[in-house]
C-alpha cells in the first residue's frame, strides 16, 4: 500500500510542474485526494457494500469537487490536475499513466444496465472540459483537446479535437504534455480549403469572361475579406 501511495505522489511531481514538496502534494492536491478516496470506495463496491461505497463517493465529491463512481476502474499513476467538475461514470475503465484536466467527463449515453461508459487506454491525456460519451474505446497515447466531445472510438496514437471529436493527427511516442495552442483546428482547415477552392473558381470565371469579352464589375465581399484574414494563416481570435 505504501508503495502505491509513494507512486501516486511521484506521479503528481511528474505531471504538474507546480508541485514543490511532498507535503504540499499530500495536503493540497484534490485530484490526489479524490483518487485515494475512490480506492477505498471501490474496495467497498467490490465487496458488495454499495451504500458505504456511494456514501464515500458522495463525500469525496463534496470535499474535492470531483465525482468518481465507486464502480469505475482506474489504473496506476492516474492523475487529475485541477479536477473541479470532473465526472467519471460507473462502468468507466481507465488505464495506466492517464492524465485528466479540469472538467473532464466520462459519461454514459443510455439508461440500460451494463457497459455504458468509455474505456480509456494507457498514456492518454484529456484536456480541460473534454467529454467522452458512451461505451467507446479511446486507445493508448491518445490526446483529446480541450472542450472536445468524443462519441466514437479513437485508435491508438491519435489526436482528437472539436465537437464532435475529429482525428487531426497521430503520434507514436508516449506524450504527457497537451499543447492546446498547437493543436490543429479541423473547422479552420475546412474553411481554408473552401476559400482556396472558391479562389480557383473565381479565377476560372474571370478567364472565361476575358475570353468572351464580357466585362463584369469585381465583387468584393467584406465578409469574405474578414474570413480570409482570420483563417488564411491558420490563426484564431
Amino acid at each position: 500500500m505504501f508503495k502505491t501511495l509513494r507512486e501516486d505522489i511521484q506521479t503528481v511531481f511528474l505531471k504538474d510542474p507546480a508541485a514543490r514538496s511532498a507535503l504540499e502534494v499530500i495536503f493540497c492536491y484534490p485530484g490526489l485526494h479524490a483518487l485515494w478516496l475512490h480506492r477505498v470506495a471501490h474496495f467497498f463496491w467490490q465487496h458488495r457494500l454499495q451504500f458505504l461505497a456511494r456514501l464515500l463517493s458522495h463525500i469525496n465529491r463534496f470535499l474535492t469537487g470531483i465525482e468518481i463512481h465507486p464502480g469505475a476502474r482506474i489504473g496506476k499513476r492516474f492523475f487529475i490536475d485541477h479536477g473541479a467538475g470532473t465526472v467519471i461514470g460507473e462502468t468507466a475503465e481507465i488505464g495506466d499513466d492517464v492524465l485528466l484536466y479540469q472538467g473532464v467527463v466520462l459519461g454514459g449515453t443510455t439508461l440500460k444496465k451494463g457497459k455504458r461508459h468509455p474505456t480509456i487506454g494507457n498514456n492518454v491525456v484529456m484536456g480541460t472540459g473534454a467529454v467522452a460519451l458512451g461505451s467507446i474505446a479511446i486507445g493508448d497515447r491518445v490526446r483529446v483537446g480541450a472542450g472536445s466531445v468524443v462519441v466514437k472510438s479513437v485508435p491508438p496514437g491519435a489526436t482528437v479535437v472539436g465537437i464532435p471529436g475529429k482525428i487531426v493527427g497521430d503520434h507514436r511516442e508516449p506524450l504527457v504534455d497537451l499543447e492546446h495552442g498547437n493543436l490543429p483546428d479541423p473547422v479552420a482547415e475546412a474553411i481554408r480549403f473552401v476559400l482556396k477552392e472558391q479562389d480557383k473558381l473565381e479565377e476560372r470565371l474571370k478567364n472565361l469572361e476575358n475570353v468572351s469579352g464580357i466585362a463584369s464589375p469585381r465583387d468584393e465581399l467584406p465578409e469574405k475579406i474578414i474570413v480570409e484574414a482570420v483563417f488564411s494563416q491558420g490563426g484564431g481570435i
